[in-house]
C-alpha cells in the first residue's frame, strides 16, 4: 500500500496504477514458475543420476540378447523384454503394435581377396556385408575392380565399362565437416543407392569405403537398397582396406577381387513397436512421444544405435513414476520397430496417430548414441515452426547448466520424422557426435563403449525437457 500511495502522490494515473500492478504480479509469477521448473529439473537430474535402471537395461540388450534385425529371433526377444520392463516400472499401459518387415539375414561368411596383384600378390580385405546384399555363388564370384569416387562420377561413366566388374566406391566422410553427421549425410548415398545404380549399369557387384572417420580397419555396415532389382553383393571396407585398395588401383591396372557372402533374403516377417504410457491427468488426448529404434545391425550388440536411445526413452517414463510426477498430458515412450531397413515401425506408428483421437504435440527421439549430451534439434511444419522455436528459447537457461546448450532449428530423428506432417513439433536428442561414427553399424557398437554417466545425463536431459513440454504445451499464433 505504501508503494501505492507514492505512486499516486508521483503522479501516476489510475489506469497506470492498473498496468504497474499488472507488470509487477506477471514478474512475480514468472519469477515462481522459474524457480519452480528450475528446482524440479534439478531433481530429475538428481533422481536420474542416482537411482536410474537404463544402464542395466542397455547390459541386459547388448549382453543377454545382442544384434537384433528386425523380425530376428533376437528382435522378438528384444520387444518381450523391454515390454516386460515398461511393465514392471509402472506405465499404465503397455502394448505391442504389430510391424509387418522385410527380414535379411546376414550368413556367416562375408570375404573380398584381392588377387594376383603383380605388386602385392594376394591381399585380404577387412570386410561386412551391407543389409540386404545380394549373396555370391558358393565359392565366390571373381572379377576386375574400376573405381569410382560417388554416384555423380558413376553416372558419368558408360555401361560399357562397368558390365561384369566390381564397383569400389571411394567417397569417405569429409574430415573437414565438424558435425560428423553432416559428413555422414554427404557420403551416406553412395553405400544406401551405389549398389543399385552399379548393378542398373551392369556391374555384378559392389565395394563400399565404410562411413566413418576413424583410421582403423574396422568395415561398418548399414543399408543398401534395391527397390525391385535382384539385389546383387554389396560389401563395405574397412578404412585401411578401403585405402590399400584405392592406392592399388591407381598403381595397377586390372586388379582383380575375389569376393564371397552368404547373406540370404528371408521375406516378410513380423516385429512390433513397443509402447507404453503414463496418461495424462489433464489433457489425456494430448501426446508426448518420447523414443528410439528398437531394431539394431547384427555384428555388435546395438549399444548406442539404438539400445541407448530406447533405455534413455524407458527411462523417461521411470524417473516420472519414482517421482511421482503426474503429467498433464499423456507420456508415451515409442520403441520403434526396424528403422535400419525399412522405417515400416515409424510408418505404422504415424498412421495410427494419424486416425486416434489423439494430437501429438511434440515427439523427442534420441538416435545420435549416447555420449555427452548437447541439446537438441527441433523440426515443425513451417506455419507453427516459428512459434514453436520462440517458445522453446525460454527453456535454455533452465537446461543449460546440465550441459543442453543448444535447442536450434534445423532436423530432428528418422521415426519421428513420420510424425511432422500431423503438426508435431519434433526434437533431435543430440549429445556429442565426434566419437558415435567410430561405432556405428560396426562390430564394436558394445556396451562397454558406452560410458554409464554420459548415457544416464542423456536421459535426464530429455525428462527435463518432457517435463516442461508436459507443463507449458505449445500455442500457435
Amino acid at each position: 500500500m505504501k508503494i501505492l500511495n507514492t505512486l499516486s502522490r508521483q503522479g501516476f494515473s489510475p489506469k497506470g496504477l492498473f498496468l504497474f500492478i499488472a507488470f509487477l504480479s506477471l514478474t512475480i509469477t514468472s519469477q515462481a514458475q522459474s524457480d519452480e521448473d528450475i528446482e524440479e529439473i534439478r531433481e530429475i537430474y538428481d533422481n536420474v543420476l542416482t537411482s536410474s535402471s537404463c544402464y542395466d537395461w542397455l547390459h541386459f540388450l547388448c549382453k543377454r540378447i545382442g544384434g537384433r534385425i528386425a523380425g530376428s529371433p533376437e528382435g522378438t526377444a528384444a520387444e518381450r523384454y523391454t515390454a516386460q520392463m515398461l511393465d514392471s516400472i509402472g506405465a499404465d499401459t503397455v502394448w505391442m503394435q504389430e510391424v509387418e518387415v522385410n527380414y535379411w539375414r546376414r550368413g556367416s561368411v562375408a570375404k573380398a581377396k584381392v588377387v594376383n596383384s603383380e605388386l602385392l600378390g594376394n591381399v585380404d580385405l577387412s570386410t561386412v556385408a551391407l543389409g540386404f546384399s545380394g549373396r555370391t555363388p558358393k565359392m565366390g564370384l571373381t572379377a576386375e575392380v574400376i573405381k569410382v569416387w560417388d554416384l555423380n562420377a558413376l553416372e558419368k561413366i558408360p555401361a560399357s565399362e562397368i558390365q561384369g566388374k566390381i564397383v569400389f566406391f571411394d567417397k569417405g566422410m569429409d574430415p573437414t565437416k565438424t558435425n560428423t553427421f553432416h559428413a555422414y549425410g554427404a557420403a551416406v548415398g553412395q553405400r544406401t543407392a551405389g549398389p543399385r545404380s552399379a548393378a542398373e549399369k551392369g556391374a555384378i557387384a559392389t565395394l563400399t569405403r565404410s562411413m566413418t572417420l576413424k583410421q582403423d580397419d574396422i568395415p561398418h555396415s548399414g543399408v543398401t537398397v534395391f527397390q525391385d532389382q535382384t539385389p546383387i553383393p554389396a560389401l563395405a571396407l574397412g578404412m585401411q582396406s578401403a585405402n590399400l585398395l584405392s592406392e592399388l588401383l591407381d598403381s595397377e591396372k586390372g586388379i582383380k577381387i575375389n569376393i564371397q557372402a552368404d547373406c540370404e533374403h528371408m521375406g516378410k516377417q513380423k516385429a512390433h513397436n513397443v509402447i507404453a504410457e503414463i496418461k495424462g491427468s489433464t489433457y489425456p488426448n494430448e501426446v508426448i512421444v518420447v523414443g528410439g529404434h528398437l531394431d539394431s545391425w547384427d555384428i555388435g550388440e546395438g549399444a548406442h544405435d539404438d539400445g541407448a536411445g530406447c533405455v534413455q526413452a524407458m527411462e523417461v517414463l521411470h524417473v516420472f513414476r519414482r517421482m511421482g510426477i503426474r503429467p498433464k498430458r499423456t507420456i508415451r515412450c515409442v520403441l520403434f520397430a526396424n528403422e535400419e531397413n525399412g522405417m515400416f515401425g515409424a510408418t505404422t506408428y504415424a498412421a495410427y496417430a494419424k486416425n486416434s483421437k489423439e494430437k501429438h504435440i511434440a515427439a523427442i527421439e534420441s538416435d545420435a548414441g549416447g555420449h555427452t549430451p548437447r541439446g537438441f534439434r527441433m523440426d515443425a511444419l513451417k506455419e507453427i515452426s516459428k512459434s514453436a522455436f520462440k517458445q522453446a528459447q525460454k527453456w535454455r537457461e533452465i537446461l543449460a547448466p546440465y550441459g543442453l546448450y543448444y535447442l536450434d532449428a534445423g532436423g530432428s530423428a528418422a521415426d519421428i520424422s513420420k510424425l511432422k506432417s500431423q503438426g508435431t513439433v519434433l526434437f533431435g536428442y543430440r549429445p556429442d557426435s565426434q566419437r558415435y561414427f567410430d561405432y556405428h553399424h560396426a562390430e564394436t557398437d558394445v556396451f562397454e563403449n558406452v560410458h554409464k554417466r554420459e548415457l544416464e545425463l542423456g536421459a535426464a536431459g530429455m525428462a527435463a525437457l518432457i517435463y516442461l513440454i508436459d507443463k507449458y504445451g505449445f500455442t500457435f499464433e
